[in-house]
């Protein structure tokens, strides 16, 4: 059986490394699947959740905050400044930092305040969407 090696590192630790079938992200132009031998890549990732499909046929979700994909033909690795394992996705904590973001949106001040509470904002929508997805999945 093919595989290939993926990482999920965040600024803190490693999140994942392991063998896998299948890799799907967020990528910047859209939804990306990775199989062993994939052509070489580098590219921006969006928010949103990591999908490992496991060599035994299980899955694997990690939420990421953005961040950068490399590709080599037998190795995946996603750096993010935060990733979150799906079974460590707090649901009622994204919904607080969600509001505290929607209410930054409304009081900001200046272009930087507003880009800031826009981009935070996007992020908890997508970590929100994220936890959605992997209770689906259990």
């Amino acid at each position: 059986m093919n595989t290939i090696h993926v990482d999920v590192v965040s600024a803190e630790e490693s999140i994942f490394s392991g063998e896998a079938r299948f890799v799907a992200l967020p990528g910047e132009a859209g939804e990306l699947g990775i199989y062993p031998r994939h052509t070489p890549l580098i590219t921006r990732i969006k928010p949103g959740s990591v999908r490992i499909e496991m060599t035994d046929g299980s899955e694997e979700f990690v939420f990421v905050a953005g961040g950068i994909l490399e590709v080599q033909p037998n190795c995946v690795t996603v750096l993010s400044d935060t990733a979150i394992r799906g079974k460590d996705l707090d649901d009622e904590k994204a919904q607080k930092a969600k509001q505290a973001a929607e209410e930054a949106l409304k009081n900001a001040k200046s272009e930087l305040d507003l880009a800031k509470a826009q981009s935070e904002l996007a992020i908890m929508a997508a970590q929100i969407a994220a936890l959605r997805k992997f209770r689906q999945k259990r």
